[in-house]
């Protein structure tokens, strides 16, 4: 890579870590172009050399943040062999991580209504929604017409006890009722 391109790599890393951190504390609405601006010490010119604008900041976070939860995810399944528990153990991870303020605020709050439904879905499906939907297909606890449409209700059921959780209950019942959950839907293995 040469030393231009490194550069470019960096100012963006540098960028999106001060949006990340901004967007999260504020909201998308709540964090002004000024705001990075001053944080990052770049020029307007600068920025816009690398973003088109605050849409294009916040998806390249967004982008960042559904990564992490893509690797966290698999991490955590890890060494699980049979699918249906690997299943499981995703979307508990999935809750956990949805708790934290900033995934939470970035992929769950912001996200649909900054970049629209179907632009956020398809980000969704290149990770964490789509890795849902290919272990839901693994598992093979639903008939395989309708693994998108259960996909869309059990990762409904995970974010909406992962903003239940947020907003103050116990995470700990919060899990144990949707492995509870989740066992129910799924049956037992084969």
């Amino acid at each position: 890579m040469s030393l231009r391109a490194e550069r470019g790599a960096a100012t963006r890393e540098k960028v999106v870590a001060i949006a990340r951190r901004l967007f999260a504390e504020h909201g998308y609405e709540g964090t002004s172009i000024e705001a990075v601006l001053h944080e990052s010490g770049l020029s307007r010119g600068a920025l816009y050399h690398h973003y088109a604008g605050k849409d294009a900041l916040f998806e390249a976070v967004l982008e960042a943040v559904e990564s992490e939860v893509g690797r966290a995810i698999l991490a955590s399944v890890r060494g699980v062999d049979d699918p249906r528990q690997a299943l499981v153990t995703g979307c508990l991870e999935w809750m956990r991580l949805a708790g934290d303020p900033v995934v939470r605020r970035i992929a769950l709050i912001d996200a649909p209504s900054v970049l629209g439904w179907e632009r956020w879905r398809a980000m969704e499906e290149r990770h964490a929604f789509g890795m849902l939907k290919a272990a839901l297909q693994a598992s093979r606890a639903v008939p395989e017409e309708f693994t998108d449409l259960h996909a869309h209700m059990l990762l409904a059921a995970i974010n909406e006890s992962a903003l239940l959780v947020a907003r103050g209950g116990g995470p700990e019942a919060a899990e144990a009722a949707l492995e509870d959950f989740l066992r129910r839907v799924l049956g037992p293995t084969p």
